[in-house]
């Protein structure tokens, strides 16, 4: 009993349907007995006023202007049955004194009450028995000479009763029936609820397969289904590419450990000359730099994570940025004698992040200068255009086939390094941008060609500009 009614979905479902149905009922409930009690009233009224006009067609004077009830006429009436809709009659004098009545009432007399309830219906009892009475006075030449009262058995108000007695027991019952059919129905509705409970149940991290059945009905709860289906599919997403990258991060860590643990091994085994442990050391200093490198790209990562809360929105100017980065890597664009063309036909500000921005475009130029053959050329411009400021970073390097433009913005993938042993790098650059420019509403468009170059285009929305 305990569970029956305890406040559960269904049962709430349940309870609020048999309020606002109690209530509806307990109007139309109310408004039944007031209209039965006003009809049997109105009819019982009507039968007393019909009687009354009878008995007085019955009453003449005389030429001493005494009333005269013609007994032969109004006796002759069916007034001798007190079972089968009774009615009384009494005749009284100008003095209030019984001059004749009904035979029904037997030694039994109605009541006569003050002049005040002439012509009222009046309730009164006869017996016991429960009566509603009317009386007026006979009237000759402007005076009283006489009084009749007539009277009905209530006996009619008795359906009044009994449908009073009826509703008020059928009350509880109606409600108790449709509670059961409201539980009933309301747990049929919110089955599909009770399916989202039991497959999530079984949903752990080790389990991220199992989705919830999409209900028959395109309803609230089959938007819901879908909507945690969806969201399974993006934490399973999320959790296998945190996977991945946790596996590539560690192969990728442990590679220049080891090269540089075989190293030092080899160093060990015999003596070497001074030469030879000034190259064997460089290598591995280099390696730790390669190293050190990586491990700020990977906390670089773990930031951008959480970074949408912290992100600054301030007037950044572009051209500098572009500049900044140029001459951070001028060392690598001198030793490949690289030729860089610029084209800012004027100065381009935005409201961003400024060291975010800055992240994006220094790892685009390092990339361009990093995949760019010697000799060859690297072209950066700006443009405004549809209200936002278009970057265009264009290399003659290496270039990337159409089966990796798909994957080059994975953490840790690198294009065709069989082909490019030379090109050192951790994988991290395009990913870091990617997550970057999601993070900053800037779109990203990468078009290359294998062995002729690439180009990268970053659209900047131009919200705020200075």
């Amino acid at each position: 009993m305990t569970n029956f009614f305890s406040f559960s979905f269904k049962n709430r479902i349940a309870f609020n349907y048999i309020i606002s149905s109690s209530i509806l009922i307990a109007l139309v409930f109310v408004c039944i007995h007031f209209i039965v009690k006003f009809s049997v009233n109105q009819h019982i009224n009507a039968g007393i006023q019909e009687e009354l006009n009878k008995h007085l067609d019955d009453v003449s004077t005389d030429e001493n202007d005494t009333y005269l009830i013609q007994v032969d006429q109004w006796r002759a009436r069916e007034h001798n049955s007190i079972k089968v809709n009774p009615v009384f009659v009494e005749f009284y004098d100008d003095n209030k004194q019984l001059i004749d009545k009904s035979p029904n009432l037997n030694d039994s007399n109605l009541e006569l009450f003050p002049n005040t309830c002439n012509n009222k219906f009046v309730n009164a009892s006869l017996n016991d028995v429960p009566l509603r009475q009317i009386q007026t006075t006979i009237i000759n030449k402007g005076k009283i000479v006489g009084y009749v009262v007539v009277a009905m058995s209530l006996e009619d108000f008795e359906i009044v009763a009994i449908l009073t007695n009826t509703l008020l027991i059928s009350f509880p019952i109606i409600l108790i029936i449709l509670f059961l059919i409201a539980r009933f129905f309301a747990g049929r509705s919110i089955k599909p609820v009770q399916t989202i409970i039991e497959t999530s149940s079984k949903i752990t991290k080790d389990n991220l397969q199992t989705r919830i059945p999409l209900p028959n009905n395109q309803d609230e709860l089959y938007i819901l289904s879908e909507n945690i289906n969806h969201l399974l599919d993006r934490i399973e997403n999320t959790i296998e590419r945190e996977k991945q990258f946790t596996s590539d991060a560690s192969h990728e860590l442990r590679t220049p450990l080891a090269v540089m643990k075989g190293t030092m091994e080899v160093l060990i085994r015999k003596p070497r000359t001074q030469e030879e442990y000034q190259s064997k050391i460089s290598f591995c200093i280099a390696e730790v730099d390669r190293l050190n490198h990586m491990v700020d790209q990977l906390l670089l990562l773990a930031r951008f994570e959480n970074q949408k809360q912290n992100i600054k929105k301030e007037s950044i100017y572009l051209n500098a940025i572009i500049l900044d980065g140029l001459t951070r890597f001028s060392d690598k664009i001198e030793s490949k004698k690289l030729s860089i063309k610029t084209n800012f036909s004027e100065d381009y500000y935005l409201m961003s992040d400024n060291y975010l921005v800055y992240i994006i475009i220094s790892n685009l130029i390092s990339n361009a200068i990093k995949y760019t053959n010697c000799n060859g050329e690297v072209s950066i411009s700006l443009v405004t255009k549809n209200n936002a400021i278009d970057f265009y970073i264009k290399d003659n390097g290496v270039g990337i086939s159409n089966e990796d433009l798909n994957k080059i913005f994975g953490s840790f993938y690198r294009s065709d390094v069989s082909n490019h042993p030379e090109i050192k790098g951790t994988g991290l650059g395009l990913s870091i941008v990617k997550r970057l420019c999601d993070l900053l509403k800037i779109e990203i468009i990468l078009n290359s060609t294998l062995n002729i170059g690439t180009e990268v285009k970053l659209i900047f929305p131009l919200g705020n500009p200075k």
